[in-house]
């Protein structure tokens, strides 16, 4: 499979002159087209540049997915590595992101790099760069990265000592397992529905809570680098079978799906509905300050409903707002500020596990939750609610044009007073224009990853949260047409 899949590599190159870019999680595109074998490997020599600046001679952890030729190209990285006087160890087999970056924390290491495109449709791949601390690199280094890339000649040198191959997952899942209060998982006896979407997270986060005593039910479990014909991404539409699993087959006290790579987690209350991603980081927050595993402080992106600051202000927890991007919480978490991280798009991290998302180390404390509540979450999410209030979010893109550009520079510079009904309470340009609102917040961003201007907002309910982005849409294009 893989030497068939770098054969197609070969065939639809972009020219060389064509720049290799960064976004928002490392560098990403249809295998064949944009990412391709020269160019994984002018990346990696650029990459082995960085490291080397670090720690000449440094050992470098490589990890894979279940991707299409991830394992090929994993090697191909490892190689670049060794011949430009660095130490690869290439994982044992494929593995979650989050197992990677646990054990380039854990370990002595100058940084690691993982071969996976995490929720895209199954004709992507990538390469995603992590520092030393777990957490992926910021801006500034991946520009410098970028700058380096050379295409150089491919051709093969002399002969390279044998990659090692060491066992990552072991570790992961025993310190996992220490973190976790197993002695009340296996009193609770609880039933869960685990939804792997084809991808990486299955044997891992099934084994850990076997272990425990849950019982687990497995969908999607076996590896597929077509991911059954669809993008591994955890979202409502992708999640029907697990949800009518969940609601037809009695017993299960939740519902867990992670996305490809395993970095990311949805949640499925027992009834069938989806525990949204405000929702779900709203209720770890307060399982661990409620159990002092949390004390310093909680990171959160611009675009994280309002849900998860209030609970963390109650437990007296400190707040830290960033751009949007995982990487920029994962600074949070090194510095020290916080040692709990959230965003808008389920991603998680607590900081004694790693510095990057964690979808299995999310499901594994959901259901240490449910345990301590008897098995069901429905009460304490009322609960926060009612405390609270509800809080709804979501996000849509629309196509960016010059009128569309001008309009957001003009209403960053123009705040309006209102959208649709809501009055404007607080205005933000952190990261791109946050309006706050009284029961939410609207925000406009460029995308890092496409020609395409994001409306993120948040509500009370789903019905409002669906008119508040209409109305942040209609802003933004009434804006544009005034300025014809």
């Amino acid at each position: 499979m893989a030497g068939g899949s770098e054969l197609v590599a070969k065939s639809r190159r972009p020219e060389d002159t064509e720049p290799i870019l960064f976004g928002t999680s490392g560098w990403r595109g249809i295998l064949g087209e944009e990412v391709t074998f020269r160019r994984l490997r002018a990346l990696a020599r650029a990459t082995a540049r960085w490291f080397n600046e670090r720690a000449p001679n440094g050992r470098v952890l490589m990890g894979y997915d279940t991707r299409f030729a991830s394992e090929r190209m994993a090697r191909v990285v490892a190689e670049v590595l060794q011949r430009e006087g660095l130490r690869p160890a290439l994982s044992k087999g494929p593995i979650p992101t989050p197992v990677l970056s646990h054990a380039t924390l854990k370990r002595r290491v100058v940084g690691a790099l993982m071969l996976t495109a995490s929720h895209n449709p199954p004709d992507y791949h990538g390469l995603k760069v992590f520092a030393p601390s777990g957490g992926g690199i910021v801006d500034a280094d991946a520009r410098r990265i970028e700058s380096w890339v050379r295409f150089g000649s491919d051709s093969p040198g002399h002969p390279l000592p044998e990659i090692p191959v060491v066992d990552l997952a072991a570790s992961y899942r025993r310190n996992l397992l220490a973190l976790l209060d197993c002695d009340r998982l296996r009193k609770a006896r609880l039933r869960v529905c685990y939804d792997a979407m084809h991808g990486v997270g299955a044997g891992v986060l099934d084994v850990v809570l076997r272990s425990t005593g849950v019982e687990v039910e497995v969908l999607r479990g076996i590896p597929d680098p077509w991911f059954g014909g669809g993008a591994p991404e955890p979202i409502p539409e992708r999640l029907r079978a697990l949800a009518a699993t969940v609601r037809r087959q009695s017993g299960h006290c939740l519902g867990l799906a992670t996305d490809g790579d395993a970095d990311r987690l949805a949640a499925v209350l027992p009834d069938g509905r989806i525990v949204n991603e405000t929702q779900a980081l709203a209720l770890l927050v307060d399982h661990l300050a409620r159990t002092g595993r949390a004390r310093r402080g909680v990171a959160i992106t611009h675009a994280t409903g309002s849900l998860v600051e209030k609970v963390a202000l109650h437990h007296g927890l400190r707040i830290e707002r960033r751009p949007i991007g995982f990487k920029h919480l994962s600074v949070a978490l090194q510095s020290g500020v916080a040692d709990v991280a959230g965003e808008e798009s389920g991603g998680f991290a607590f900081a004694r596990m790693g510095r990057d998302k964690d979808g299995i180390l999310a499901g594994c404390l959901l259901i240490e939750l449910a345990a301590s509540l008897g098995g069901d979450l429905r009460a304490r999410l009322d609960e926060l609610e009612k405390d609270f209030g509800r809080s709804t979010c979501g996000r849509c893109a629309i196509p960016a044009d010059a009128p569309l550009e001008l309009a957001l520079e003009r209403l960053s510079s123009l705040p309006p007073d209102s959208v649709g009904d809501a009055v404007v309470r607080d205005v933000s340009s952190d990261d791109g224009l946050r309006l706050t609102l009284d029961d939410g917040f609207v925000m406009f961003r460029r995308s890092g990853t496409e020609p395409a201007l994001r409306i993120y907002a948040e509500a009370r309910g789903r019905r409002q949260l669906a008119n508040r982005m209409r109305d942040g849409e209609a802003l933004l294009r009434r804006v544009a047409s005034e300025m014809v």
